[in-house]
């Protein structure tokens, strides 16, 4: 059986690998970045929001003066990924929400902005957090990938069987 001599700079470690493995590994790892190709890392946003108690409300370009009361912050900020609680993708953590004078919570809120004015944001609907998976296992193709993926996982476990097997 060939094998793969390989040096490490930390301690001058010696590794000796199975070429047949290596090949497997390697093929492995390109099959499965075909299955489960990379998405973005970022995200990119139509229009800058903030969540609060699971709405999302749009920041508009009109402000407000007549002020309520404070009904709670950005608890997380991010421009480039989704984030669950009192989430913005414009304002820092730590910015306060306010309600409206006159105008229900369930239409809009203010915003406290740096320089101590309120911008308003008008509420678009429910905010919910995707994950960078959903619906990549869903429907016909996602069975395939899913079942791709397990006998990939069982002709792994073959191969490693039997390497084991033929160094005894």
């Amino acid at each position: 059986m060939k094998t793969l001599t390989v040096y490490l700079t930390k301690g001058g470690i010696l590794i000796k690998i199975n070429q047949r493995l290596l090949s497997f590994v390697m093929l492995f790892i390109l099959l499965m970045s075909f299955l489960f190709p990379s998405k973005p890392l970022a995200t990119s946003w139509a229009y800058p929001f903030v969540v609060w108690e699971g709405y999302i409300y749009v920041v508009s370009d009109e402000y407000i003066t007549d002020i309520d009361k404070v009904i709670g912050e950005v608890t997380k900020y991010s421009d480039m990924e989704s984030l669950s609680g009192n989430f913005s993708n414009i304002f820092e953590k730590g910015t306060k929400y306010y309600s409206i004078k006159g105008i229900s919570t369930d239409e809009a809120i203010a915003i406290e902005e740096s320089d101590g004015r309120y911008v308003k944001a008008n509420r678009e609907g429910k905010y919910e957090v995707r994950s960078a998976f959903d619906g990549y296992f869903d429907g016909q193709q996602g069975i395939i990938k899913i079942f791709v993926f397990f006998i990939i996982g069982i002709v792994t476990v073959i191969l490693i069987f039997k390497v084991k097997k033929s160094k005894r």
